[in-house]
């Protein structure tokens, strides 16, 4: 079922890493899988909101590890920036955490929780959590949806989503198996630039049609230009499947005008979007 585009302009943070410094709070990562960064040459996040709305976008996924500090007081003053912006704080993006660990998923479950805390109090209504980084079998997938579901039932108030990300979520049988066992109390967040075999985009297909959210992720061709066939053939596999959800670009290549990337980047919706 085709359907039309959702024209808000939208963005995952991660395509602006570059320009907020590369910076990476202590503690945001304790799998290890980014280092800290605690530069302060780049954007400050504060200011970030007003950037956004400056450059046309009005909708925002937020990095959690862009979070100098979970106190109170700073999360309220980003609040009062994105909403004086007037841009959209769509999904808070947990990146970090693995629920499916033999040893240690229970205390990952705990983090995670903690980040979806923070979460209600920069109201935000959905978080994105990885479902787990272990490799695909009943067990894993019967561990995750448990701790997927019980994070749910913790925090009533937001929309728990996962990705099709990590080691367990390899393929489109497997995430809408996850999905099945959490009972419509987990929601999915497509990200067209994580399958990446010769049936990308038949895979993509066979969940986009029941995403909340997206990410519609653009790389770069061996000279540097945008893979632009990938990316626009992707924003069609979302339209066809019927994806009613916004499209929050992102940017990772190695072009450090990340701004002009997502220019060139919405240009390109709209021309799918006719």
């Amino acid at each position: 079922m085709t359907t039309a585009l959702d024209p808000t302009n939208a963005l995952h943070t991660w395509s602006l890493f570059r320009t907020l410094g590369r910076f990476v709070a202590p503690g945001s990562m304790p799998s290890g899988g980014m280092p800290e960064n605690r530069s302060t040459t780049g954007l400050p996040l504060l200011e970030l909101p007003a950037q956004l709305a400056a450059h046309g976008f009005a909708s925002a996924q937020l990095c959690h590890f862009y979070l100098p500090t979970t106190e109170s007081p700073y999360l309220a003053e980003l609040r009062a920036a994105f909403d004086e912006a007037g841009v959209d704080l769509e999904v808070l993006l947990v990146d970090d955490g693995d629920m499916t660990h033999p040893e240690h998923g229970a205390e990952h479950q705990r983090w995670l929780s903690g980040w979806l805390d923070v979460a209600e109090q920069l109201r935000i209504s959905r978080v994105r959590v990885p479902a787990g980084d272990r490799a695909p079998s009943e067990e894993v997938l019967v561990r995750s949806a448990s701790g997927l579901r019980a994070l749910a039932a913790e925090h009533p108030d937001l929309r728990v989503l996962t990705e099709n990300w990590k080691a367990l979520l390899i393929d489109a049988a497997t995430t809408r198996r996850l999905l099945e066992l959490c009972e419509g109390e987990v929601g999915l967040l497509a990200d067209t630039g994580n399958w990446t075999g010769a049936d990308k985009y038949e895979q993509i297909a066979q969940v986009a049609g029941i995403a909340e959210c997206s990410q519609v992720k653009a790389r770069e061709n061996a000279d540097g230009s945008l893979d632009a066939e990938d990316f626009t053939r992707s924003l069609s596999v979302l339209q066809e499947a019927g994806y009613a959800g916004r499209l929050s670009l992102v940017y990772a290549g190695a072009d450090d005008d990340e701004w002009g990337r997502l220019e060139q980047l919405s240009t390109l919706v709209t021309e799918v979007a006719g």
